[in-house]
């Protein structure tokens, strides 16, 4: 029986090689793992042979009927169709053979944790999935990468884990152990795996305690920092890095890559683009006054780079991702115990909602995760004005530190 669109593409591997036929000699090989190929079987000089026409659904089910007619018209002229390809097509027909039978035939956890990747890291930021493959090579595939998948059992997963937990670094055991369950769970989908083992982990690792950073939130002890960033004597760019973290209060890593082109310095706006966001979402920084002056400043050196927080040696790199906490070393700040480049996020948000500020409107600012992605549009709208409000209410009352004038309500300052 004759073959239809419809049934092929319903047609879900079953962990076998399947042949599918349809009329003259066309019929589908399916692989196991998904793929689904156009073949025409024919004679030529009393041998069997078989013509690759393509892959499915990029040569759809007529245009595979249209090149197996081309194939027979060749027969017929006494032609083998399958010498008349070119020699570059007949390679790539056999390297997508030999490709589609190697992940059919290789169960091994690295090759299937490296597919899985490949699948995935498209929707991913860069960082992103640069962060879990290296993850996966450093801590998982020296161990467990050339076993097969079907057959780690959970103690042997947790022995893995167990190697990380012991150096301290409790997050990335979590952060493995949630990756590894998604490699099984694709494995289990793709007919490699009966089950996911990492599921029968659950409990088996200390929970993560809260990440604390380092933060100053005692109003004196703010305007005596602010004032020490003010005798800063090293280069301006760190100077005035350090002089907007705490008016801006965006990440560390937000900050450093801030770029002039998302600056717009007559509307005082910073609009960061979604990749450099932990959400990927646009965020929005109205600028203060005061923030827009230390721009300005600094724009001469660096406005004809990238970025506006360069290198010392590069304007078209960032700064080090450890300046500005060296930084606040230099100034006699312990990074551990007292104050951190990230614990002015810390410091805006204690001091904010203690003197009353709207919280969906700091938490906004802050750029926190919210699970309403159509509240979040509509917070963004609405509290973008409140917003600006805020932040320059919040420079105001910082210059008010600095400067040791009475510490007023921020609200009126």
């Amino acid at each position: 029986m004759a073959l239809s669109d419809l049934q092929i593409r319903k047609k879900v591997p079953t962990g076998k090689q399947e042949k599918l036929s349809d009329s003259g000699g066309l019929f589908l090989l399916v692989h196991p793992n998904g793929g689904k190929y156009w073949r025409m079987a024919y004679r030529f000089n009393s041998k069997q042979k078989t013509l690759s026409i393509g892959t499915y659904p990029s040569i759809t089910l007529l245009q595979a009927r249209t090149k197996r007619d081309e194939a027979k018209a060749l027969l017929a002229a006494n032609i083998d169709p399958g010498e008349a390809i070119s020699k570059k097509a007949k390679k790539v027909a056999a390297i997508e053979i030999q490709l589609a039978e190697a992940v059919a035939e290789d169960q091994q956890f690295e090759n299937v944790a490296i597919e899985w990747h490949l699948k995935h890291a498209p929707n991913w930021k860069p960082s992103h999935a640069n962060k879990i493959i290296g993850r996966l090579k450093l801590d998982v595939f020296p161990w467990i990468g050339k076993r097969k998948t079907s057959e780690i059992t959970a103690p042997e997963l947790l022995s893995v884990l167990r190697r990380i937990e012991a150096r301290g670094a409790l997050e990335t055991a979590h952060r493995v152990l949630a990756n590894c369950g998604q490699i099984f769970r694709y494995a289990v989908a793709t007919g490699r795996a009966e089950r996911n083992y990492a599921a029968d982990l659950k409990g088996a690792l200390p929970p993560v305690q809260g990440e604390h950073f380092a933060a100053i939130t005692e109003p004196k002890d703010i305007g005596e920092l602010l004032r020490k960033i003010d005798g800063y004597k090293g280069g301006l760019i760190t100077r005035s890095a350090l002089a907007l973290a705490p008016l801006v209060f965006v990440r560390p890593g937000e900050l450093r890559h801030a770029e002039w082109c998302d600056i717009d310095l007559n509307k005082a706006i910073w609009k960061i683009p979604a990749d450099k966001m932990k959400m990927n979402r646009v965020h929005l920084v109205p600028l203060s006054r005061q923030s827009v002056e230390i721009l300005k400043e600094l724009q001469p050196l660096t406005g004809a780079g990238k970025y506006v927080f360069a290198g010392a040696y590069d304007l078209n790199r960032p700064m080090s991702e450890n300046t500005v906490n060296k930084a606040l070393r230099t100034l006699g700040y312990d990074t551990k115990t007292q104050m951190t480049g990230h614990g002015f996020r810390s410091m805006a948000s204690t001091l904010l909602n203690e003197q009353g500020f709207n919280r969906d409107a700091i938490e906004m600012q802050l750029a926190h995760s919210e699970n309403d992605s159509v509240r979040a549009a509509y917070n963004r709208a609405q509290y973008l004005p409140e917003r600006i409000a805020m932040m320059q209410a919040w420079s105001d009352y910082l210059f008010s530190l600095k400067y040791g004038a009475n510490i007023i309500n921020i609200q009126r300052a």
